[in-house]
């Protein structure tokens, strides 16, 4: 009776040690599903064509996060790109760097949604003598918190090819000014071709000088489940 008994115990403990041996590989495997993650290097549309500058972005996916890092270089703002009061003080700017981060949570697979602390360096110059030392008038960052709406569209996903990490990721993000360098957020200098005192507002990032823009990067995702 004691060795039956013992016996059915037994049965069922190694029973029970298969079924929990078999969850536990199932849930190693799923996570390592989950921890299988994805790189995309993409890079912006906008700033080749309006600004003559370059952007980079590079994205980290998780399950359901995603970080990046992002540098834009020698965006340059000229011309009808900017407000009135720089065109009457006769002055064009150059960000020589434009660089952040992005924490975002993926609302669906290509939907997502992200937190962007950012910092731009503006050189603010002369029209006539842009981009010159003689016509440097000065130089004054702007620190950005705003969010960001990307979608992130890989259109050969399903194909079994190089084409497959093909990336194209419209955004819009609206990005206001939190801080500058420049006291009161605006520069006083003299103007030496208006000949007279005069004030810069520190500039926005965005279309217009508002924080808000849109833009569309092209790249590539690497590691696609």
């Amino acid at each position: 009776m004691y060795q039956t008994k013992y016996k059915r115990n037994m049965k069922n403990l190694i029973t029970l040690a298969i079924a929990f041996s078999l969850v536990q590989f199932s849930w190693a495997q799923e996570s390592k599903k989950v921890r299988t993650s994805e790189w995309s290097l993409v890079f912006g549309v906008n700033q080749p064509l309006f600004t003559n500058g370059f952007n980079f972005e590079i994205d980290y996916w998780a399950d359901k996060w995603m970080v990046d890092y992002s540098h834009g270089i020698g965006l340059e703002f000229t011309g009808d790109f900017v407000t009135a009061e720089a065109q009457n003080q006769q002055l064009a700017f150059n960000i020589t760097h434009s660089v952040g981060f992005g924490f975002g949570y993926r609302i669906t697979k290509g939907l997502n949604l992200r937190l962007e602390p950012k910092w731009h360096v503006w050189e603010v110059h002369y029209a006539d003598a842009f981009k010159s030392s003689e016509g440097l008038v000065d130089t004054y960052t702007t620190y950005t918190l705003g969010l960001g709406l990307y979608y992130r569209w890989t259109p050969f996903e399903k194909q079994n090819n190089a084409l497959r990490g093909l990336t194209i990721a419209p955004n819009a993000r609206w990005w206001p000014n939190i801080a500058t360098t420049l006291d009161n957020n605006e520069l006083a200098y003299f103007n030496s071709r208006t000949g007279q005192n005069e004030v810069h507002q520190a500039n926005n990032i965005g279309m217009g000088n508002t924080p808000f823009f849109v833009n569309v990067s092209i790249g590539y995702t690497f590691g696609m489940k």
